[in-house]
Order: C-alpha cells, then structure tokens, then sequence
C-alpha cells in the first residue's frame, strides 16, 4: 500500500499466522456480506455466519438481493466485524443444497448464536459457502507491521 509506510514482513508484528485469521473468521459475531448487483453497484449487508470446513457459511432468503446477486455473480467479500483486527475474504460463494452439508453447518449455528433454526428453515433458505481465494487481516495498533495476505493454493 504506497503511501502508507507498510513495513517489511519481518518489522513491527510481522507477518499474522493463518491461525490468527482462522479464530476471527470463528469468533466473529456478525459478518458483512458484500455482493455485486445487475447494476455493477456493490451491495454490503450484515449476516450471521460460521467458519465452517474452511469456508464462510451463511444463509438468506432465496430472493433477497443478496441471493440474487450471487446467482448472477457468485463473486463475494465477506469481512469480520471487528475493524481493529479485520479479517475479509474474498472468493466466489457457492449455494449448497447438500442435506448432510446442512446440517452439520446448522449444529455450529445453533451452538454459536443459542439460537434454534430447523433444517427445514435452512433448507428452504439459500445456503452459501465461500471458500477464501484470497485473505486480508491486519491489526490496528500495528497497522503499518501487521498486514498480511494469505492466497489460496489449488
């Protein structure tokens, strides 16, 4: 980032571990989910999510904009809501409609919001997983020695 005065990988924190972004992307309460409308305008809104199979799961009605953005444009960025110590994701969502799959994504919801939601409800509801194809975390309080990217590798 020119004008920024980021450092080197081995000044300030250095380089996050991946660890580091993986408990965020699980801790986190609330996401935002950003998606790319038919008019090429970005759309930005909160959802509840887990960090589950390596991938941001989330869930939402099958005609909201959001499903309906990434029907057509499955590319999406999905960011923590801690600005201090923000993890975002880039990749391209995919709707899941595997039972099993879920299901599984389901017991984590319910565990981490204490909240119950039926299978059938989230069934019924448009399931994405995004598998990150790229990683931007940083911390605040050492923001020129703490960015990191993390690329996935196929």
């Amino acid at each position: 980032m020119p004008g920024y005065g980021i450092r080197p990988p081995d000044e300030g924190t250095g380089l996050l571990p991946w660890s580091w972004a993986r408990q965020r992307l699980a801790e986190s309460r609330y996401y935002w989910v950003c998606t790319i409308g038919p008019d090429r305008r970005p759309h930005a809104t909160p959802v509840w999510a887990v960090w589950h199979d390596e991938s941001v799961w989330f869930s939402c009605a099958p005609r909201s904009r959001k499903a309906r953005n990434l029907t057509d444009d499955p590319h999406c960025t999905v960011a923590t809501d801690d600005a201090s110590s923000p993890v975002i994701v880039e990749g391209e969502a995919r709707r899941v409609s595997d039972r099993d799959a879920i299901e599984a994504v389901r017991s984590d919801m319910v565990a981490k919001y204490d909240y119950e939601m039926t299978l059938d409800f989230l069934l019924a509801n448009a399931m994405f997983a995004l598998r990150p194809v790229k990683v931007i975390g940083l911390v605040e309080d050492d923001f020129t020695g703490s960015p990191t990217r993390w690329s996935a590798v196929d």
